[in-house]
């Protein structure tokens, strides 16, 4: 009998080779692992993230498809009970096997460096001031994140202006496309145990949770009271240490309206898990009405501006709202009371 021919080697390792990539590309980019992209850096951090699943998953198939083909082929026979085969090393396997995980690391390596620049980490520096005046300071309020710098440059300077200044950072600042261009939207953000306190430096209201405009270029000015903090945002890909005595800063832009949760990834404590907040992402009406509406309510003439002045009321007028709410008017005095 004439033996079956055999497919050569090369062309099964060709079809398996087809298969696994083709399997690997699609879950690559069908793993649904990730949340909901809302931020123009998010793009960059899964573009990343696909690329490192797709090797992932060919990796896995090849090595534990491997071990599998080879359980069933070269296992042993029933009743043989004699040793292996012997065998040497293969010197072209260990360098192909060597060689293949060397160019897989430094190519990452080099995309991973190259997103982080896209995203401004080479750069994360903080607002520059050029050529302040004396009087222009009187400006700035007091509570904002460039008041004391500025005011401390200013008493040491006999001129009437102030050098430029640049504050050196940590994180992520502006991305190369904008360059030293000033954000649209600055807010510091402290952490403490176990919460966030934002604060607009511009308008200075003070909030517990995060408003920003969309489409706008936002820069986050980080700092902790206690001890290391983690501001992360999912769906915006972005996670930066907020460290006691240490600037960082986030800088980014938002693509879609909504709420995002905000959380702590950096275990600060006994409650750490319930250090959580969101970030809410407006149209510009909706963001200019939010911060007008927050700082008339934090006004400090608050008797003037949202109620009654009670000092200046009688008796009968400051209990006058509470006797209508009650249903009570004058028959029902009469009534309790006659004259």
């Amino acid at each position: 009998m004439e033996e079956k021919e055999k497919i050569p080697v090369s062309v099964i390792t060709l079809v398996v080779g087809i298969i696994i990539t083709i399997i690997s590309v699609w879950l690559g980019q069908n793993h649904g692992l990730l949340p909901e992209q809302a931020s123009v850096q998010a793009p960059l951090v899964d573009g990343f993230f696909d690329v490192m699943f797709t090797i992932a998953v060919a990796l896995f198939l090849v090595v534990e498809g491997t071990i599998v083909f080879s359980a069933i082929k070269f296992r042993k026979p029933k009743g043989d009970d004699s040793d292996g085969a012997p065998f040497r090393e293969n010197l072209p396997l260990e360098i192909f096997w060597t060689a293949i995980p060397s160019i897989i690391v430094i190519g990452l390596g080099i995309y991973s460096v190259d997103v982080y620049r896209q995203m401004g980490g080479f750069d994360p520096a903080g607002t520059k001031v050029a050529h302040v005046s004396s009087s222009e300071l009187q400006t700035v309020k007091s509570g904002s994140a460039l008041a004391a710098p500025l005011i401390a440059d200013a008493e040491g300077m006999e001129s009437e202006e102030v050098a430029t200044k640049e504050v050196s950072k940590y994180g992520f600042g502006a991305t190369p496309e904008e360059g030293a261009n000033p954000a649209d939207v600055v807010v510091d953000i402290t952490g403490i145990q176990y919460g966030w306190l934002m604060t607009y430096p511009e308008s200075g209201v003070l909030a517990g949770e995060l408003h920003i405009p969309v489409n706008k270029d936002i820069q986050i000015n980080l700092s902790a009271q206690d001890v290391i903090h983690a501001f992360w945002i999912p769906a915006f890909r972005l996670k930066q240490d907020a460290i006691p005595g240490k600037d960082t800063q986030l800088r980014f832009v938002a693509t879609k309206t909504g709420e995002y949760p905000v959380y702590c990834a950096e275990l600060c404590g006994a409650y750490h898990g319930a250090m959580r907040t969101q970030v809410v992402v407006e149209t510009q009406e909706e963001y200019e009405a939010w911060i007008e509406e927050n700082t008339f309510a934090e006004q400090p003439q608050l008797n003037q501006a949202v109620a009654v002045n009670t000092a200046d009321l009688s008796e009968s007028e400051y209990l006058s709202p509470y006797a209508n709410e009650m249903g009570i008017d004058s028959e029902t005095l009469n009534q309790i009371h006659p004259n």
